[in-house]
Order: C-alpha cells, then structure tokens, then sequence
C-alpha cells in the first residue's frame, strides 16, 4: 500500500485514521482519503425545538440528558461519554407522580424543565431563514 493514502486527523483531542479500500490502487492520492469529523464537543446541541411532555413517578430517580445527543431523548443514554465528555446528565428524582415538560432545546436555565427558552430558538432561526430570503 502507498503511504500516501493514509491519512492521520487530529482534531480536539481524537485521532482518525482513514484508509481506501483494499484492493484501490491509490494514482491521486487526494481522491482515495476520507476525513471523518470529530463528534466530539464541548457544547450542548438542541435535540428537539419543543418540549418532551413526560409522565414521571414519585421517588424514581431520572437522568435527564444534558448534551443532546442522547438516542432515547429527552433521557440520557450515556452518548455524552463520546461526543461530550465534558457534560454530564442531569439527575433528578420528583416529589410526586405527575406530567411535566422537559426542556429539549438545552438552553432552559431551570433544567430539567421547560422555561419557555425555545421560543428565543426558533425566532433565531426564522429571522436567519428570512435574512436569507432577501439577501
């Protein structure tokens, strides 16, 4: 195999390492290198622009996924691990058995629970949407 056809990315701290295929036969090598992008972040994204009604039960103990990348949303799947070690989930256990909304844009400063932050949100992202419009 040429050499030149492997390719070593380091970007925030992982490395990747991207080969063609066996039996490609690598004449430009810039055609046969795959650059994967690193996952991992630092930052919370926003899962869902609207809440998560969710039926919670007194005295269960919940882990309210804090990063977003969770697959089982608005709770965490341990996904922070890998794309964000540096947050963590939220746990949280209620007083009584109840429906509550649950923030699933990340940006609430009452976590776990909705305050209303998607609003600011989506109107960033319709006047975005609109500058687009006419420029």
């Amino acid at each position: 195999m040429n050499p030149s056809c492997v390719l070593v990315a380091v970007r925030r701290g992982c490395a990747q390492i991207s080969r063609p295929p066996p039996g490609v036969e690598c004449v430009f090598p810039s055609k046969c290198l795959q650059v994967r992008r690193c996952s991992q972040s630092g930052q919370s994204v926003p899962a869902a622009r609207l809440p998560y009604r969710v039926k919670v039960a007194a005295g269960k103990r919940y882990s309210w996924c804090a990063c977003g990348h969770s697959k089982k949303q608005p709770f965490c799947d341990g996904a922070h691990k890998t794309k964000a070690p540096g947050i963590s989930p939220l746990r949280f256990t209620p007083d009584s058995s109840r429906t509550v909304m649950l923030c699933a844009c990340k940006e609430t400063k009452n976590a776990p629970f909705c305050d209303g932050s998607h609003f600011k949100l989506i109107f960033r992202d319709l006047v975005k949407s609109v500058r687009g419009v006419f420029k």
